[in-house]
């Protein structure tokens, strides 16, 4: 009998971990413990089941299904599993969103470029995805802790991810942010199916690291962005990257990071010493990104929350003493016509930024922006949900790859000449 209780408390956590993936509790006391319990659940259903299944069997083996409760718990695990069909079926149709995002405004290249149509057409595919943590394929090589500043700090240091063997020659060129809310994380963590798949395609991606508060302080992350993306265009050439077509993207910080320098070109605030440097970027793909540093001046709980922690580890003063720096620092109040294009990507149930953040930065930028705005709204998708190599996350990766090939070829000479002769054609 104690084998069927315990089984039943198996199960009771396995369903409510599924539960939360599909309703993520938004407390301010829970939306981390929440995040992390719905991220991997929602990405990784299959091993949910796996594991489920694995510890039936177990308790089964031991006597667990000779008395009601382990009965009980295998009806309870038998609703789990449904549920996470549903999220693998959710999962799937993230294709259809991302293609409806494109429709709004046509990719030009199709004809021109060999372009993923789905996230099976990309490297992360079956068996691939079988293994829950991304691994690069074997034609792909990183060239590790190049100091792009030059000052010994280990916080000024990138990596360059590009095809092995022969080596790209003038290749495309994606600089990607790492999160971790301005104070944790390192560029070997995030954004690994994206800059792994470009650089099997024959870009070339570089992940940067910068400075984190608490001891570094506003604006010391953008300033370090900046650096990281001067060195790119000084040195890239020298590792086959082409510096006529830097691209931008990161994630939740990162996508606050990768969407400010791609709004503030030559912003001397943002550049002191190398005003001169040409900053602007050809593209930006943030995902569930930061824009607004003002947290609507602490409106809400998740608002308090953030401005809590931009005011006291980030900034290290009061918006109140200062208002101008934090909206400085909002891409939300940096949008301009001079935009270059944006694929902005955000996931409705992230409870660590809100969907409603990334839908009035859209907004904003669509009202005065000459270039291309896409924005894709994942259902019942979670923060962070690109780091693991999802079934979602491939075909994310499928239409960033198929963005970045339409604005490179978007000015190119190759696509003026395929435009011109259409009319003639017709």
């Amino acid at each position: 009998m104690a084998w069927a209780w315990v089984y039943l408390a198996v199960s009771l956590v396995g369903a409510l971990l599924v539960v939360n993936a599909f309703r993520p509790a938004r407390h301010q006391l829970l939306v981390v413990p929440s995040f992390f319990a719905g991220w991997y659940t929602a990405e990784m259903p299959v091993w949910h089941i796996a594991w489920q299944a694995a510890a039936t069997v177990v308790f089964g083996l031991e006597g667990a299904l000779g008395s009601w409760p382990g009965w009980v718990a295998l009806g309870v695990n038998a609703a789990s599993w449904s549920g996470l069909v549903v999220h693998a079926r959710i999962s799937a149709s993230a294709r259809g969103v991302f293609l409806r995002a494109e429709m709004e405004t046509p990719l030009p290249g199709s004809e021109i470029a060999n372009l993923p149509v789905h996230g099976g057409d990309t490297m992360w595919r079956f068996p691939r995805l079988l293994y829950p943590l991304p691994r690069p394929a074997r034609s792909v090589q990183a060239l590790r802790n190049i100091d792009y500043v030059g000052d010994g700090v280990r916080a000024h240091r990138l990596d360059i991810i590009r095809r092995r063997g022969e080596p790209p020659k003038g290749a495309p060129v994606l600089v990607y942010i790492h999160g971790g809310a301005w104070v944790i994380g390192d560029k070997r963590e995030q954004g690994l199916p994206l800059l792994h798949e470009l650089a099997r395609r024959g870009w070339v991606t570089v992940t940067i690291n910068y400075r984190l508060s608490p001891r570094a302080t506003w604006p010391d992350h953008i300033v370090d962005c900046k650096r990281a993306l001067g060195w790119v265009r000084e040195h890239i050439s020298e590792y086959g990257g082409d510096p006529e077509f830097i691209a931008v993207s990161g994630g939740s910080a990162g996508g606050h990071l990768s969407a400010l320098l791609a709004l503030t070109p030559g912003d001397p605030d943002f550049q002191p010493g190398f005003e001169a440097l040409d900053s602007s970027v050809d593209a930006c793909v943030p995902f569930y990104g930061v824009y607004d540093m003002t947290a609507g001046r602490g409106t809400s709980g998740y608002d308090e929350g953030l401005l809590a922690l931009l005011e006291r580890r980030v900034f290290k003063r009061k918006i109140a003493d200062d208002p101008a720096a934090f909206e400085a620092a909002s891409p939300l109040h940096r949008v301009n016509a001079d935009a270059p294009p944006f694929f902005v990507v955000h996931g409705t149930n992230d409870t660590l930024v809100p969907v409603a953040d990334a839908r009035a930065f859209v907004s904003a930028l669509r009202a005065v922006s000459k270039s291309l705005v896409l924005y894709a709204e994942l259902p019942y998708t979670q923060h962070a949900f690109d780091v693991l190599p999802s079934v979602r996350s491939a075909h994310a990766v499928a239409a960033v790859v198929r963005f970045l090939e339409g604005a490179r070829l978007r000015g190119s000479a190759e696509v003026q000449a395929h435009e011109d002769e259409a009319p003639r054609a017709s």
